[in-house]
């Protein structure tokens, strides 16, 4: 799996951010916040996205609207997954990660390893 590119990660970004499905328009309006950019580029750009199955989209009279096949945690998880699968030592990876994380996110990883530990525990 490819890391997406600067606009198709702009634009993951804009639909993982919309509380219901979006149309070109609504993800070029979000955007054109922050830089200038063509109706058309973003439609070729989702498009894209759709053949590449993070996109879904579904007809509403002469636009589609679109949505996120996978979670953003979805994304992110498979980044990491293949980072760690060509590490040579996964621990030394995971543990570079993990001096990185604020303090309330690490007691929601100690959490999640505290009940880890007892699923096995159960087997």
């Amino acid at each position: 799996m490819a890391k997406f590119g600067e606009l198709e990660a702009a634009i993951m970004r804009s639909v993982w951010a919309g509380s219901e499905p979006m149309r070109v328009r609504d993800v070029v309006d979000d955007l054109q916040r922050e830089r200038d950019i063509a109706f058309n580029t973003v439609q070729t750009v989702m498009d894209i996205l759709f053949r590449k199955g993070w996109l879904k989209r579904a007809k509403e009279g002469r636009a589609y609207r679109y949505w996120a096949a996978a979670s953003q945690e979805d994304y992110a998880t498979k980044l990491v997954e293949e980072a760690l699968e060509s590490a040579p030592d996964q621990a030394a990876v995971l543990s570079r990660l993990i001096t990185q994380l604020p303090e309330d996110e690490l007691s929601g990883l100690r959490a999640a390893l505290n009940d880890a530990k007892r699923r096995e525990g159960m087997t």
